[in-house]
């Protein structure tokens, strides 16, 4: 599907599209698959002087990085839901029992809709704007779906989203409240998105701006502004070890991308940093494959996780992630239900945070390396809870009151 680049709307520093497999760039345009070797693209920039003064200045948002990212210069005028900016958490309380002496916890689920989400869309609706497009759409795992809802309304778009059937509850509320059309269908997430494919090549998805499929280029962009933000909220440094959830793999790759772009600008110092993938074990093909020493992928056609939201069996950004860990000195590893279960209500005790099944994996595979020894415990280390624990209540269904009394107290005293 093509669109028109609108001279009104430029990408600021942005220059072109860049293949991630040969190298051979094209214009910026709602494409995603190199015409030479079918490869995914992503955006190369001509950045210019970009101080921490000038970034500092900035607005509370992702829009302080505004001259990082391909998105106009007047980007923080224009309705957005204005995401980003969330706290970056020193967890002393879970260091302490993980072992670890210098441990944070990055909360992306204080963005407008609970998750990191809102973050890669505010950046795709700026593409559509400049392509023209009136309806923004998406397949999702649950947490696009709401943010996608959520930046058409406040942008003045329409927006359609496609979702797996059987997502949790609270995730289907938070796609639908915001009055677009949700549309649940029965398959997996990859055969939702596949779905998706098809419809950007009929008539019924003209002037459609898919913000993972003809948009995908830009809105990963989005996800760099984590990288961006945890160095800044670090005194300008780099972490030395990062944990990052892995679905498509796009959000790590475009973390480590972050990070190299800070480091080319004088941003911040070259240090070395290990990044480590986070799976649930029901759906880890990434993990599978970093474990058995391979490149490929080898997709996982029934993912059957409670992390809902990393259940993508085929990941498009994979062999990236493969990529990154190994150059990184990092790893991929996954946890179990149980461990997702158990990792969300540590979290809550010992730092207040109550994260989704995703922040889960991250935090549970943070101790079983921690545990197993193979983290540094000394080491500047950060941890990404991607999204809010309101979403996904059904993994922590156990939780209740400790007792149900009468209202004197021998019966309180009674339960102490």
């Amino acid at each position: 599907m093509s669109g028109t680049l609108s001279t009104a709307a430029p990408f600021g520093s942005a220059a072109h599209l860049s293949c991630r497999e040969c190298g051979h760039t094209t214009d910026l345009g709602p494409t995603f698959a190199c015409e030479e070797c079918f490869g995914p693209l992503e955006i190369s920039y001509d950045f210019g002087t970009v101080t921490r003064e000038q970034i500092e200045a900035g607005p509370a948002s992702i829009w302080r990085y505004a001259p990082l990212l391909p998105v106009p210069a007047d980007v923080a005028t224009r309705p957005t839901t204005n995401p980003g900016w969330t706290r970056l958490v020193r967890a002393t309380n879970l260091g302490r029992e993980l072992g670890l002496t210098n441990l944070h916890v990055k909360d992306d689920s204080g963005n407008p809709t609970h998750s990191f989400k809102d973050r890669v869309v505010a950046i795709a609706v700026q593409a559509a704007h400049a392509f023209g497009y009136t309806t923004l759409s998406c397949s999702s795992t649950g947490n696009l779906a709401g943010a996608v809802g959520a930046a058409a309304a406040r942008a003045g778009l329409d927006s359609c989203v496609f979702i797996p059937s059987d997502l949790e509850k609270e995730k289907i509320v938070v796609a639908s409240v915001y009055g677009g059309r949700l549309i649940a269908i029965d398959g997996t997430y990859d055969e939702v998105n596949r779905f998706c494919s098809e419809l950007i090549g009929d008539e019924l998805g003209e002037k459609w701006g898919f913000v993972n499929v003809n948009l995908r280029p830009y809105y990963a962009e989005g996800s760099k502004t984590l990288a961006y933000e945890i160095a800044e909220q670090l005194g300008w440094r780099l972490p030395e070890q990062i944990v990052v959830p892995v679905a498509s793999g796009s959000q790590l790759t475009k973390i480590d991308k972050g990070f190299r772009e800070l480091v080319k600008l004088g941003l911040v110092e070259d240090t070395p940093y290990k990044v480590i993938g986070a799976q649930g074990s029901g759906c880890a093909p990434v993990s599978q494959a970093y474990k058995d020493g391979i490149d490929v992928i080898r997709p996982v056609r029934q993912p059957d996780t409670i992390a809902k939201s990393l259940a993508i069996g085929n990941p498009a950004d994979g062999p990236y992630v493969l990529d990154i860990a190994r150059r990184s000195g990092g790893t991929v590893e996954d946890v179990t239900d149980d461990e997702i279960r158990a990792a969300v209500k540590q979290l809550a005790r010992t730092e207040g945070i109550f994260a989704e099944t995703a922040g889960g994996v991250t935090v549970g595979v943070l101790k079983k390396l921690a545990d197993a020894g193979r983290l540094d415990p000394e080491a500047l280390t950060v941890v990404i809870n991607s999204g809010d624990g309101l979403k996904t209540l059904d993994a922590v269904s156990d939780c209740g009151p400790t007792a149900t009394i009468k209202p004197s107290l021998d019966a309180f005293r009674a339960t102490l």
